[in-house]
């Protein structure tokens, strides 16, 4: 029955959250820690059962029975077959010591595991075989009519025909009715389904009243309680409300994961409800760690429950992987019409650099004329050689600017070259991992920033190291201009630090803060406060420092 509740639920009743009302942070905090903590928890119930299997292989008689039965409440919510083994074993000496009640409530609670992970005819063959009187205890007959209830309550469920499924809700209302009459109102089963019962009228009121009174019978954070505050979520998920229904189904959540329960319920919820809100990533962990106890209980049921969910997960990474293809796609193209674009760049700079070097020939042409008409005119020597000196100068000049343009261009079209093939070596990368199906991975790759620190890197270090080629002398010559205690000093041989790459820049002609703001990928506030800070530490007028700077 309760896997009827989480469904209508989960159709009829979407979950809308608000974060102001509920601090889901923190709880799926814990339980993330509780998870991170599972095999310490595991660990305690083997211990558990570990000494209780000790204790049964140096026992006999009636203390026997009771180490087994008593190892099947270690196993039951934690591996089924052992479970079950351990049933087999109470039920064979129990009739060994013609403690017929004993094997009655055995069979019955074999009944109820074989139902559990679907084994419905081999509990239905294990009742029939049980032989029944008004001389058993009313706890036993109560045990075996809850175990018919449980097993027509799960094949009204789970078949597809709507002439059996009346059928077999008939014997379950039948079965529910015998079973009241024997079981005491305050046992687990009575208020389960008194409460399964008062939610599918839609009394509420009703239901919440006897959730309470459950609710008092249970230690909190024990294994039954996690089952009380599952029905305890439904009951405000029935109500719509949001806040108590989160905290509850958290509840139980956490008590299932902290008594290392592998039959769970409420992991599974909770993760549906997380994809209802988009959190695909997070309901794949909880999916992914309650199909592994799942598998480990060994239940049938369970699995089929999960295998919808783990569908619908695998369907959403599967559409934001093609969703991240196309992104990749957009952008190869942008970075295409970008190359284009840097080609007619270079183009149009190597055109300048044509009329540079012709200007240059047209300079030195001239300087040849003005040294003969220096020889001529004596008078005017003192004139034309300061005239020829001033011809000079700017004659390096151009040769120094065409030097490092070359090899700025040089390098520029070496690194276009490299950033293409990388790109490409990307798409190689991205189109594999895609027909390998490595979608999780490849999510992966494109949520970290470690490609893009790692190319600013190698940008930065190419900069330094073309730099300090052309100016090599130019860390000194910077240092010399500051007072001793503001000069800096690279730890690293060929390397800028930040201070001295902002004014490398400069050197080259970016005074705008925001072209090396650009560059570097701070904030315009950032270089101004850099550039103000090394300013205030210069030798003579901090106003002329940026001008001496560009004559380095």
């Amino acid at each position: 029955m309760i896997k009827q509740l989480l469904t209508f639920c989960m159709a009829f009743f979407p979950m809308v959250l608000c974060a102001q009302q509920v601090d889901l942070k923190s709880r799926y905090k814990q339980i993330d820690e509780a998870i991170a903590e599972s095999p310490h928890y595991v660990a305690l119930r083997e211990a558990k059962i570990t000494a209780a299997r000790h204790a049964f292989e140096q026992t006999s008689g009636k203390q026997k029975y009771e180490e087994g039965y008593r190892l099947y409440e270690l196993y039951r919510p934690f591996v089924s077959d052992s479970a079950i083994h351990f049933l087999r074993e109470c039920i064979t000496l129990a009739e060994q010591q013609g403690d017929r009640a004993a094997a009655v409530r055995c069979r019955s609670q074999l009944a109820i595991r074989c139902s559990n992970i679907g084994l419905y005819d081999e509990a239905l063959n294990i009742l029939d075989s049980i032989r029944i009187d008004n001389a058993l205890d009313k706890m036993v007959l109560g045990t075996y009519y809850e175990a018919y209830n449980n097993i027509y309550g799960e094949l009204s469920y789970y078949t597809r025909l709507d002439d059996m499924r009346k059928i077999y809700q008939e014997k379950e209302q039948h079965y529910k009715q015998l079973m009241f009459d024997y079981l005491p109102a305050t046992s687990e089963s009575c208020f389960l389904r008194r409460e399964q019962a008062a939610q599918a009228e839609g009394n509420l009121k009703e239901a919440m009243a006897i959730n309470d009174e459950w609710m008092k019978t249970v230690e909190p954070g024990s294994h039954p309680y996690a089952l009380v505050a599952l029905y305890r979520y439904i009951e405000y998920k029935l109500q719509r409300d949001t806040t108590q229904m989160l905290y509850w189904l958290t509840e139980s959540v956490l008590a299932d994961i902290r008594n290392a329960a592998m039959d769970q319920g409420s992991m599974w919820e909770l993760a549906n409800e997380l994809m209802l809100i988009g959190d695909v990533d997070r309901a794949s962990r909880y999916i992914s760690y309650t199909s592994d106890c799942a598998n480990r209980y060994g239940s049938r049921q369970r699995n089929w429950q999960i295998a919808p969910l783990l569908s619908h997960i695998a369907n959403e990474y599967k559409s934001q992987s093609e969703r991240t293809t196309s992104q990749l796609w957009g952008t190869l193209a942008v970075i295409s019409i970008l190359a284009l674009l840097l080609l007619g760049v270079l183009f149009f700079v190597h055109s300048r650099n044509t009329q540079l070097h012709a200007a240059r020939n047209d300079l030195k042409t001239s300087n040849d004329e003005l040294a003969s008409a220096n020889s001529l005119l004596a008078s005017q020597k003192d004139e034309l050689a300061a005239l020829n000196g001033q011809l000079s100068m700017v004659n390096d000049q151009l040769t120094e600017s065409n030097r490092v343009k070359e090899e700025y261009i040089g390098r520029f079209m070496s690194l276009c070259a490299q950033y293409i093939d990388k790109l490409d070596n990307y798409r190689k990368m991205v189109n594999k991992k895609m027909k390998n199906k490595e979608l999780e991975e490849l999510f992966q790759i494109s949520k970290s920033t470690e490609l893009k620190e790692k190319e600013l890197e190698e940008l930065y270090e190419n900069f330094d190291t073309v730099f300090l080629h052309l100016f090599p002398n130019f860390v000194d010559d910077f240092n010399a201009l500051l007072q001793p205690e503001m000069q800096i000093h690279p730890k690293e041989e060929n390397r800028l630090t930040t201070d001295i790459r902002i004014f490398a820049l400069i050197r080259l002609g970016f005074e705008d803060s925001s072209k090396i703001a650009e560059f570097l990928h701070y904030s315009v506030n950032t270089i101004y406060n850099y550039r103000a800070r090394i300013k205030n530490g210069a030798i003579g007028n901090r106003e002329q420092f940026e001008n001496k700077v560009k004559t380095l």
